[in-house]
C-alpha cells in the first residue's frame, strides 16, 4: 500500500538542509460516474483514518503495469459494479506534496451502467449510493460530501465546464 522512510532535502532557495518523512504510494484514481439520466454513483465506506463512514466516489490504486483510465475502469466495475461507455480525465494534483510524491488522477465516466455485481476486496464493505448530480453541490456545502480529493474531483469537473466567475 504504501512505506515510509526520511529523506534528507536541500530547500532551493536558503541551501538549508532538513531531515523529512515521505510516504512512498502508488498514484491513486477516482471516478466521477454519471448515468445516462445525471445521476452520479457515490460509495460509503469505513475510514479509519477519521473514523467515519465517507460518503466518496469510487476509486482506488492504479496496480503495476495499468494506465490510470486503467485502474479508473477497474476501480469503478469493483466496487460498484458500474460500467462505462465514455471516459473523460478531469485532472491530476498532488494528494499531499508535503509528504507524498503520488498522484491522484480524477476521471468523468460517462452514460455508466449497472451491468455487474460488486467484486470487492475481502477487508471492503462498501454501499453504493445513487443520487441526482443537482443534489452533488448541497452535499459538497453542508458537508455530507467532506473527503478532501472527492471534493477536488469535483472541482475539476465544475473547472472543465467553463471559467470561473465571481457573482457580484
Amino acid at each position: 500500500m504504501f512505506t515510509t522512510h526520511f529523506v534528507d532535502a536541500t530547500h532551493p532557495p536558503t541551501g538549508k538542509s532538513k531531515r523529512f518523512s515521505i510516504i512512498e504510494a502508488v498514484d491513486w484514481v477516482n471516478v466521477i460516474a454519471l448515468t445516462t439520466s445525471n445521476h452520479v454513483v457515490l460509495v460509503r465506506q469505513y475510514r479509519a483514518g477519521s473514523d467515519s463512514i465517507c460518503l466518496e466516489i469510487p476509486g482506488g490504486m492504479v496496480d503495476d503495469g495499468e494506465s490510470p483510465l486503467e485502474a479508473a475502469a477497474r476501480e469503478l466495475e469493483e466496487e460498484t459494479g458500474y460500467t462505462a461507455k465514455t471516459w473523460k480525465p478531469l485532472g491530476t494534483v498532488l494528494p499531499n506534496p508535503a509528504i507524498q510524491g503520488n498522484r491522484l488522477h480524477s476521471f468523468l465516466a460517462l452514460d455508466a451502467e449497472l451491468t455487474a455485481s460488486q467484486r470487492l476486496d475481502t477487508s471492503e464493505v462498501i454501499a453504493i449510493d445513487v443520487v441526482p448530480l443537482a443534489e452533488v453541490q448541497a452535499m459538497l456545502r453542508d458537508g455530507r460530501i467532506d473527503h478532501a480529493l472527492v471534493v477536488d474531483a469535483f472541482a475539476q469537473l465544475a473547472f472543465s465546464l467553463g471559467p470561473l466567475v465571481v457573482p457580484r
